[in-house]
C-alpha cells in the first residue's frame, strides 16, 4: 500500500488552499463577475500547460451556465488564432507567475482591440496583473507536492476561483434549472432535466372520458390504455376529475354496483396537474410526495385541459433515477 500519510498531506494543503481564498474575496472579485455579467461578446479562457487545462474546465462551467465561452492556446493563438478575439470579448487568462510569455504575448492585441482582461494569478504584482483590468489573487503558500514543484494546490486554487465566478455569475444572470436543461440535453443528465411535454402520454394514449361515460366504458379505457387510471372531461372538455385504480377498489370496498354509475360518480374531483413545461425531476417529486403512480398534464390554468399524462414507470423506462 502507499503511503497514505502522504495522500492526506495533499488533500490538506489542497484543501487550505481553497479556504485561503475565502478572505480574499473582494471588490475585485465583484468587478471580476460584472465585467463578465455586462459582456456582450464571449469569454475566452486562456492559459499554458497545466493552467491550460484548468482553462478548459472553467470555460466548459461557463458555457454551461449560460456564459457563452470557449477555451483559446496562447501558443496556438499568436500563430494565427488571435483573430477569433473581439472588442466586445472578454479575456480570461490564467497563469500562476503571471509572466507566462505565450500570455504575455497576446496582451497587446487585447489592448489594441479594447476587449476586457481578467487575470487570475498568483502573482498579483506581475506583467499579467498590471495589464488586467481585473486580477484575481490565487496564490497558494505551498503546493501539495512533495518537492513543491508540480502544480497542485495552485492549480485546484484556481479552478475554485474559476468555480466561484461562474456560480455567482448563474446566480446574477438568474439562470434557472430550466435553462440549465435546454443547454444539457444529453446523457443521463439530459434525461433528469426532460421536460413532461417529452415523456407524456398524449392522443390516443392519453385515457380520458366524460363525466357522463358509463363506468363499464370507464373500466375499458383505463385497461385499454394501461396506466391504472384516467382522466375525466367535461362536455368543454375541461379537467374535472380523475379516476384510478384505487377509486374503483374503494367503490368496491362500499358494496355497490358500480357498474351502475357514471365517470362523475366515481372520480376524484381537482385531480393533480402539472404544466408541459414541468421538468421530470419534479414530476416525480410530486408523484412520490402524493403517492400516486401518475400525474396528468394539463394546458393553461382554469379551465384547464389534459394535454397528457405522465406515468411513473415511463419515468423508470427512461432510466431518469
Amino acid at each position: 500500500m502507499g503511503d497514505r500519510s502522504l495522500a492526506r498531506k495533499v488533500l490538506e494543503t489542497e484543501a487550505a488552499a481553497i479556504l485561503s481564498l475565502v478572505n480574499r474575496l473582494d471588490a475585485q472579485f465583484d468587478c471580476a463577475v460584472q465585467i463578465l455579467r455586462q459582456c456582450q461578446g464571449r469569454v475566452i479562457v486562456t492559459g499554458m500547460g497545466k493552467s491550460g487545462i484548468i482553462c478548459r474546465k472553467i470555460a466548459a462551467t461557463f458555457a454551461s451556465t449560460g456564459t457563452p465561452a470557449f477555451f483559446l492556446h496562447p501558443a496556438e493563438a499568436i500563430h494565427g488564432d488571435l483573430g477569433v478575439i473581439q472588442a466586445e470579448d472578454v479575456v480570461v487568462a490564467l497563469s500562476y507567475s503571471g509572466e507566462t510569455d505565450e500570455l504575455l504575448r497576446l496582451l497587446e492585441t487585447i489592448r489594441r482591440l479594447g476587449a476586457k482582461l481578467i487575470a487570475i494569478t498568483g502573482g498579483p504584482r506581475s506583467t499579467l496583473a498590471q495589464a488586467a483590468d481585473v486580477a484575481l489573487d490565487c496564490s497558494v503558500t505551498e503546493e501539495a507536492c512533495p518537492m513543491n514543484l508540480v502544480p497542485t494546490a495552485s492549480t485546484t486554487a484556481a479552478l475554485a476561483i474559476g468555480d466561484a465566478i461562474a456560480m455567482t455569475l448563474l446566480v446574477e444572470k438568474g439562470f434557472r434549472q430550466e435553462d440549465f436543461a435546454s443547454l444539457h440535453p444529453g446523457g443521463k443528465l439530459g434525461k433528469r432535466l426532460m421536460r413532461a411535454e417529452a415523456l407524456m402520454r398524449a392522443g390516443d394514449r392519453c385515457p380520458i372520458v366524460q363525466v357522463s361515460t358509463p363506468m363499464r366504458d370507464v373500466i375499458y379505457e383505463m385497461s385499454r390504455k394501461g396506466l391504472g387510471m384516467t382522466c375525466v372531461v367535461d362536455s368543454d372538455d375541461t379537467l374535472v376529475g380523475i379516476i384510478t385504480d384505487g377509486d374503483l377498489r374503494r367503490q368496491m370496498e362500499r358494496s355497490v354496483d358500480i357498474r351502475t354509475m357514471a365517470a362523475g360518480d366515481v372520480m376524484t374531483r381537482h385531480p393533480i396537474s402539472v404544466s408541459r413545461r414541468t421538468l421530470a425531476v419534479e414530476a416525480l417529486n410530486i408523484m412520490e410526495q402524493r403517492k400516486i403512480t401518475a400525474v396528468v398534464v394539463a394546458d393553461g390554468d382554469q379551465p384547464k385541459r389534459v394535454a397528457g399524462v405522465v406515468h411513473v414507470h415511463d419515468l423508470w423506462r427512461m432510466e431518469l433515477f
